[in-house]
């Protein structure tokens, strides 16, 4: 017989791996094989990992020596041998117990000596055997087997016959999708025709599981067998499918990989050609941009390791981009470049003026550093804190003071801010990290000394990611700033030549410790007459240009905006002011649009037309009819204005004091020190002390809905309930601020430029302050505060010596202890 044979998988005894498919030899001849044609004694043959089938030929490579002796003697005969798998495939010497019990009775078909002195034998496998006993083990083993019949299907079973269609289907499949099988197999296997020779050949040629391929040979029943032959090859299936759908990502992931290779190269090639590639052409440039830079040794160092580090990534490379960024940023740095200031301080002064009005210790504070930095030749920059109402020019100074100096003006919004690194910036190992704003800036201005505005430093937070405030403290310290730490530049800067300017409307929301490394300048709220002298000099004519009117035709004069800013604005600045003036523009450019006539000059009169109705009305003196009402002075937030005391009594058997008008913890003390005032002096006043207790105070401070707090209304209080006691007149067109002691002491208050202003407005002719207070007026300029007498007192005694008089109000109350069962005159409730 004509054998073929064919590379498969499956080891031999000696562990080789066999390279041949067995194929199926004609086995009809011993299917009436009998027990009794068995002899005694049967040679057997272990094999390691291989199993042999009925009508399968293989080729077993023989190794061990008694496996030689064993094949010459048997072949010699032409007798048959027996074949059992080996449990463990390491055991040399194996034994009963150590071989499976249902083997195969086969024969020698050929005995081939191969060029590398090894034997190969081809078998082919005859019947089923069980081994019952092993009777001799030298020369080589001998024993005695059993056949084991097979249990036969019908001819006319239908479902054994869907079985072996099913096997032969699947069969192709894992054919088809295994590389390890030749693609001939799948032939072979739709033209075998006989269903137990196809069983078989599947059994043998397939690379199933040692296991499985082992209980399919014990299985007597072969409809049975077909049963768990279709399970194993549908678990097989099912791995190489997994198997070749995994390979195929893979594949495609490789064909793209070499798809973007060969394109780099082409793109390499075509650079190549066009005069090197880009990354030669960036670390070129970076190299030329270096050479020009000022910055010292240590930072030319880091450079140039940077650089060597870019120059070893692959410009493919994420890391390419980001080594990139940081590069130009640390090229972009203002490395020790400045620009030139400009000493000349009457050019200073005068665009200083030019600018803001008013504004005097600013402007000295400018040209004061402008100064010493001409005679000292270096100095470092101060840190100036302007705080202030809003509208009163402290962002808009900072662009002045840059034009004075000459240097470059950047303006850095902190409201709102809350994250640390907005400040020193993101480390480069996040994504999408960037240096913090302060560096932003500074490459933005291009030099290292420009006038840098912090606005609204007061409207800093701070949450999980960090203290903007505390990242302030080594910016605005100028023994600390020289050295200057971003975290994205991780390179000392220095910002020691740096102006900065900070702004805020409320000191008090600023840390202590920035707040101590600041020079703070106070911007208070303007008069009435500088806002006139603002709003002629600048905001009209910037409005005019906005609008588009010509120059001269349209004027507002001097009580016109007087009116304005009384009766339709209520604020320290002048920002609500502008956008009333903008509005008469608006009306004025729509006549001229629309060729209507209009008067060129507008005056309080004409005010309804353009604003419509005023909404404020102006603080009036309300006069000294009335005991126990005083005129008191008040600052807030959008200037000062006059605030009225009023006190009256009230008959009761428990005297108690009560307060209304939205009063806040500390206006409520200094109402109580008040009282307790008028009490231990009540002799100094000639008042009876059992007044206190028959009598009822009530302290009241008109509108209600407006919360109002601070300690300033304290001698205020003093002279209403003093007022009330007594029955004596305040005097008129009089009103005083100070804060009181229980000793009597009047302490000084703020915000004495604003009340000013509002005690102006308002009519008053004379003012109590505190002693302290002085110093303050002196610094206002003597236009402001023409036609205003000043009281300046150390206690309460002499506050009660100008304000009170020695006449008594119409109709006083007769508050002696003889008279509980007078009944108070109708209105002096107030």
């Amino acid at each position: 017989m004509d054998i073929q044979i064919k590379k498969r998988l499956a080891e031999s005894v000696e562990d080789f791996d066999s390279d041949y498919i067995p194929v199926i030899a004609d086995n009809d001849e011993y299917q009436a094989l009998k027990q009794r044609d068995i002899p005694e004694g049967v040679a057997v043959l272990p094999l390691r990992n291989m199993v042999l089938f009925p009508g399968v030929v293989m080729s077993v490579s023989i190794g061990r020596a008694k496996s030689l002796r064993l094949v010459r003697d048997t072949n010699q005969k032409e007798a048959f041998l027996a074949v059992f798998t080996q449990k463990d495939a390491n055991v040399d010497e194996p034994g009963i117990n150590d071989l499976h019990p249902i083997g195969l009775l086969a024969r020698i078909l050929r005995v081939l000596e191969m060029p590398d002195n090894s034997t190969t034998i081809i078998l082919q496998g005859v019947k089923r055997c069980q081994l019952v006993e092993l009777n001799q083990t030298d020369p080589y083993l001998m024993g005695r087997v059993t056949l084991k019949e097979e249990i036969a299907a019908s001819v006319e079973d239908k479902e054994f016959e869907a079985l072996i269609q099913a096997i032969k289907d699947l069969s192709v499949k894992i054919i088809k999708n295994s590389g390890n099988m030749p693609q001939e197999a799948a032939f072979a296997v739709r033209n075998l025709e006989h269903p137990y020779t196809l069983i078989n050949f599947i059994c043998a040629n397939f690379a199933f599981k040692l296991r499985d391929k082992l209980q399919l040979l014990e299985i007597d029943d072969i409809k049975e067998r077909c049963y768990q032959l279709l399970d194993v090859m549908t678990r097989e299936s099912q791995l190489l499918e997994l198997k070749v759908s995994i390979q195929s990502k893979a594949r495609e992931d490789i064909n793209q990989q070499q798809r973007e290779y060969f394109l780099q190269q082409q793109i390499k090639t075509i650079q190549d050609e066009l005069g090197g590639s880009m990354q030669e052409q960036d670390i070129q440039e970076l190299r030329e941009r270096a050479s020009k830079k000022k910055w010292d040794e240590k930072t030319a160092g880091i450079f140039e390791k940077e650089l060597a580090k870019m120059e070893r990534t692959s410009p493919h490379s994420p890391e390419y981009s980001t080594q990139l960024n940081y590069l130009n940023i640390l090229l972009d740095l203002p490395w020790n470049e400045y620009s030139k200031d400009n000493f000349n301080l009457k050019r200073a002064r005068r665009i200083l003026n030019r600018d803001h009005f008013g504004l005097d210790n600013i402007k000295e504070r400018i040209l004061e550093h402008l100064a010493v930095l001409k005679l000292k030749g270096d100095l470092k920059s101060p840190i100036i804190c302007l705080y202030g109402p809003p509208g009163v020019g402290k962002t808009s100074l900072g662009k002045s003071v840059a034009e004075a100096l000459d240097r470059k003006y950047i303006r850095m919004s902190l409201g709102g801010l809350h994250d640390e690194s907005e400040v020193r910036g993101h480390r480069r190992t996040y994504i999408g990290a960037m240096p913090g704003r302060i560096i932003q800036n500074l490459i933005k201005a291009g030099t290292s000394n420009p006038v840098f505005i912090l606005d609204e430093i007061d409207k800093l937070s701070s949450d999980f990611r960090g203290d903007p405030s505390s990242a302030l403290l080594e910016v605005l310290d100028p023994e600390q700033n020289n050295t200057f730490h971003d975290n994205y530049v991780d390179i000392d800067f220095d910002l020691s030549k740096v102006l900065f300017i900070a702004t805020a409307n409320n000191i008090g929301a600023i840390s202590a410790p920035l707040l101590d490394r600041m020079e703070l300048i106070d911007i208070s709220g303007y008069l009435t007459e500088e806002k006139i002298e603002i709003a002629h000099k600048h905001l009209i004519p910037k409005e005019a240009a906005n609008h588009g009117i010509p120059d001269g035709h349209l004027q507002i004069n001097r009580p016109a905006l007087r009116h304005i800013i009384e009766s339709y604005t209520r604020e320290s600045g002048v920002r609500d002011l502008e956008k009333k003036i903008a509005r008469i523009m608006r009306k004025v450019a729509g006549k001229i649009a629309e060729d209507e006539s209009f008067s060129e000059t507008v005056s309080p009169d004409k005010l309804h037309d353009y604003l419509g109705l005023a909404p404020y009305s102006q603080d009036v003196y309300e006069g000294n009819e009335y005991a126990g009402l005083v005129t008191g002075l008040a600052w807030t937030a959008a200037g000062g204005k006059i605030l009225y005391i009023e006190s009256s009594l009230s008959r009761s058997k428990a005297g108690k004091l009560t307060l209304t008008g939205n009063l806040g913890d500390v206006m409520k003390e200094s109402a109580v020190i008040a009282l307790e005032y008028i009490k231990a002096h009540a002799a100094m006043l000639s008042i009876n002390e059992a007044i206190f207790d028959q009598w009822n105070v009530h302290i009241h401070v008109p509108e209600g809905a407006i919360p109002k707090d601070g300690p300033s209304a304290g001698i205020t209080m003093v002279t209403s309930l003093a007022s009330s006691f007594t029955q004596r007149k305040v005097k008129k067109d009089l009103a005083m601020t100070g804060e009181i002691t229980l000793r009597g002491r009047v302490l000084p208050v703020g915000g004495i430029k604003e009340k000013i202003l509002a005690a102006k407005r308002s009519g008053i002719k004379e003012l109590i302050l505190s002693k302290d207070n002085e110093k303050d007026i002196r610094e206002i300029k003597e236009t402001y505060i023409k036609g205003l007498t000043f009281h300046y007192v150390r206690n309460i005694k002499e506050v009660l010596d100008i304000a009170l008089m020695d006449e008594l109000v119409d109709h006083p109350v007769n508050l002696t202890v003889e008279s509980l069962g007078s009944v108070a005159v109708e209105g002096q409730t107030n």
